[in-house]
């Protein structure tokens, strides 16, 4: 997409803030879904093993998206929206198998997500594929997940919905103020 100002072309790309000419009228002009999107997991080849990062995890305690761990609310979309999804990263077993060399990593086992291929299937219509593939699979999925910030505020809209509606004491009054305050901070350091 091009712009033109007094008859120059400056090039404006996805998500960039156009650098000349310096007036903030012609720059917000240019600016094209500059948000970025926010990577959920960082994948510990060591561990073979995940963790939520810190970028999503602070989004999502602001946004009051966090159940017991950050990725609860996303894990039941992957698992056909349903609530069985909160658990897809209950894997104990596996973490406390972890224990040593993550804690040798400087890393809390606690926060470890394992990808545990029996999670990833229900047994109704299959499985399709054997254990190796599923886990494969999900890693791999889970290695490059980035959701959009837009998305990410859509889902903490819907909850504080539904908190307000079913458990008040949860309901963030100031919801839309958190998501305006957050769309500034990325907008400025977008500059």
């Amino acid at each position: 997409m091009r712009a033109v100002f007094q008859g120059r072309f400056t090039t404006c790309l996805q998500g960039e803030y156009i650098t000349s000419p310096e007036s903030e009228e012609k720059r917000q002009f240019c600016k094209i879904d500059a948000m970025p999107n926010i990577r959920v997991f960082k994948y510990i080849e060591e561990l073979d093993a995940f963790l939520v990062t810190d970028e999503f995890s602070k989004l999502n305690d602001r946004l009051n998206l966090t159940e017991w761990h950050p990725v609860v609310w996303i894990g039941r979309l992957f698992t056909m929206d349903n609530d069985v999804g909160e658990h897809w990263f209950d894997n104990w077993d596996e973490r406390k198998a972890h224990e040593a060399k993550a804690q040798a990593l400087g890393i809390n086992s606690y926060d470890l997500m394992v990808v545990v291929p029996d999670r990833f299937e229900d047994g109704r219509d299959g499985p399709c594929h054997p254990p190796e593939i599923r886990k494969a699979f999900w890693t791999d999925i889970l290695k490059s997940l980035e959701l959009s910030y837009e998305f990410v505020f859509q889902a903490a809209r819907f909850w504080n919905q539904c908190r307000k509606e079913n458990v008040p004491e949860d309901y963030v009054e100031d919801l839309e103020e958190r998501i305006a305050q957050i769309k500034a901070d990325l907008d400025g350091s977008l500059l």
